[in-house]
């Protein structure tokens, strides 16, 4: 599945599927769902999970900015703050949509 339109609507990113459905998502979710190594930690080669400490986000950290396509396989938001590393592939965005979003009625 892959995404044809996303867009923002208020605090929310809205997202038209090439099956033809939508899902919305709160920005602050997809945010805090980032899942860059900066944010979500990241495995070494022995196993272990290397992760910086928790900090709180301003909240310029939540305004998107923009959100560009990578390839053909992720989008890679912009936000406020200047946070930029995370890739979000289209099927780990829809998995975040399903935790954090909602779907609308068709």
């Amino acid at each position: 599945m892959r995404p044809v339109d996303i867009q923002q609507i208020g605090e929310e990113l809205g997202i038209k599927w090439d099956d033809g459905s939508e899902d919305f998502v709160r920005l602050d979710a997809l945010r805090r769902c980032c899942p860059c190594a900066g944010c979500k930690g990241e495995i070494d080669v022995m196993g272990n999970l290397s992760r910086n400490p928790a900090r709180p986000l301003p909240p310029q950290a939540f305004e998107l900015r923009r959100i560009a396509n990578v390839g053909g396989y992720a989008v890679q938001p912009i936000w406020g703050d200047g946070h930029a590393t995370g890739l979000y592939s289209f099927e780990y965005l829809k998995k975040v949509v399903r935790e954090q979003g909602t779907q609308a009625e068709q």
